[in-house]
Order: structure tokens, then sequence, then C-alpha cells
């Protein structure tokens, strides 16, 4: 029996990244997108985070994409540059096998690799039972907000939440000039 690879997510995935999330929009309420996006919009989405250089990962076993995290900007302004928010969907024959934690893992060291000091969480209905709650809370994120009844699906109003994990030492440093975020900044002057 093979174990699950995390590994860089590639152009090649897509198909499989489009139906997991198309799955994850239809029948579940962690985004709030109503209509799933067609695999040109994903492909857009991946083009852009891949242009910026935010780490997109993928579970695999046995050749199949289990799951998928990404971390990308947070906010457009650039004061915001030292933090992303993370994103992580599994297939719904993977949900509870541990794939979204590997998933989550592997991101999170990505994040911390290329210099990023905060990594938040937007968790729509944010149920303190929700699975993404739950893994987020497990991997040291602590809650840093919720907006109630700020999203309308299936027939019911959700909260968002916010959970918030610093890394690379967080707000309690200086940024760090080889960063990426810093570098992408410096380019843009």
């Amino acid at each position: 029996m093979s174990s699950i690879t995390i590994r860089a997510a590639t152009s090649a995935d897509l198909d499989r990244i489009t139906d997991i999330y198309a799955d994850a929009v239809t029948h579940g309420s962690a985004s709030y997108e109503l209509e799933p996006p067609d695999r040109a919009e994903m492909g857009a989405r991946f083009d852009s985070l891949m242009v910026g250089g935010f780490p997109y990962l993928v579970a695999e076993k046995d050749g199949i994409v289990l799951g998928y995290a990404y971390a990308g900007p947070f906010r457009a302004r650039p004061a915001y540059r030292f933090v992303v928010e993370d994103s992580v969907y599994v297939a719904p024959e993977a949900k509870g096998r541990g794939v979204g934690l590997k998933l989550m893992q592997g991101l999170i060291e990505a994040a911390e690799a290329a210099g990023f000091r905060q990594i938040i969480a937007v968790i729509g209905d944010g149920r303190p039972d929700s699975a993404s709650v739950l893994l987020h809370e497990k991997l040291g994120f602590r809650h840093s907000g919720r907006l109630e009844g700020s999203g309308y699906k299936h027939g019911r109003w959700l909260d968002t939440v916010f959970m918030q994990l610093p890394i690379n030492g967080g707000a309690l440093l200086p940024p760090d000039p080889n960063s990426l975020p810093e570098r992408r900044f410096r380019q843009q002057e």
C-alpha cells in the first residue's frame, strides 16, 4: 500500500482540482461561491498564484490527486505582503484520512520557507465542530474573529471564522529583506 505524497501542483492537476473544488462549492459551505468555476477559471487562478510565487500543493496517492492546498495573498495592499490566506480542499472520498492535515503541514512549511509571517484561515461556515476549524486548531491556529451571518448558502446564514498562525517570528521580528514577499515588493518599486 502506497502512502500519500505531498508535492507542488502543476497545470496537469487542474482537471482534478477543478472537480474537487466543484464538489466543495456544490455540496459544502466552506466556500461562499455558489456556482463552481470552470476549468479555465481555475487555470487562471492557478496561474496567478504561480506568477506570484505562492505555494500550491496537491496530495497524491497511487497517481490520484486526493486534495489540494494553496496560500495566496490575504489582501492586495502592500502592507499585507507578509500575510497569506490558506485554502485547503479534499476530495469527498478522501475526507477523514489525514489528507487535509498533510496538505496543511506542507503548506505551512512552504509559507515559512518563502518568508511569510502570518497565515490567515478564512473559514466559511465556521462552526466550532467544522472539519476546517478543527484542522486549523490542531495545527496551532488561534481564533482571531467571527463575522456572524456573513454568508447565505444552502438556505441558511453562515458565519465566517478567522484563524491565524504566526510563522517566522510573526510580528515579533522585523521583515526579512531576503524573503519572497520583500523581494517581490522591491521589484515593483
